[in-house]
């Protein structure tokens, strides 16, 4: 078991995304410190998310059988779906339900944002990116493949 610690003491992931190019460049900005992988878990995944003024969470995106949940806990955010956008500010939260709808967090602010989000790890998991064109499969070994829209690779 692993002592309790200060979660900014977390390393930041070394990897700044797990999307192939050109998309992975579009998460410049964003910094994740995996604090849910650095306790073991394996059933559900914590990160504590910072996003630099100008930068976004992720690609537009929705998942077939994941729910996430989001909690701001610095800065103003904008939740940006399908059918429009929100303000979200220190102390709000929001869930995103398996088969929701498409989302994805922006910072149009100038100061850095910080959240914490929560997802679960379901294998098989598909998610779909309404406005890129880009798949992602979680393997049954918790790794996502990732495939242009018709299967073929990036």
């Amino acid at each position: 078991m692993k002592r309790p610690t200060t979660a900014t003491d977390i390393q930041p992931r070394a990897k700044k995304s797990i999307y192939p190019e050109p998309f992975a460049t579009r998460m410049n900005g964003r910094t994740k410190r995996v604090i849910g992988d650095y306790f073991g878990l394996e059933n559900f995944g914590v990160n504590l998310t910072t996003l630099e003024a100008g930068a976004c969470s992720a690609l537009l995106h929705k998942h077939t059988t994941q729910d996430e949940f989001i909690y701001v806990l610095k800065g103003t955010l904008t939740l940006v779906t399908e059918e429009g956008e929100d303000i979200l500010t220190e102390g709000m939260c929001v869930g995103f339900p398996k088969g929701g709808g498409a989302h994805m967090l922006k910072n149009n602010g100038t100061i850095p944002a910080v959240y914490l989000e929560v997802g679960d790890r379901t294998t098989g998991d598909q998610v779909t990116y309404p406005q890129d064109d880009l798949k992602a499969v979680m393997g049954e070994d918790g790794q996502w493949a990732f495939t242009k829209k018709d299967g073929t690779p990036h």
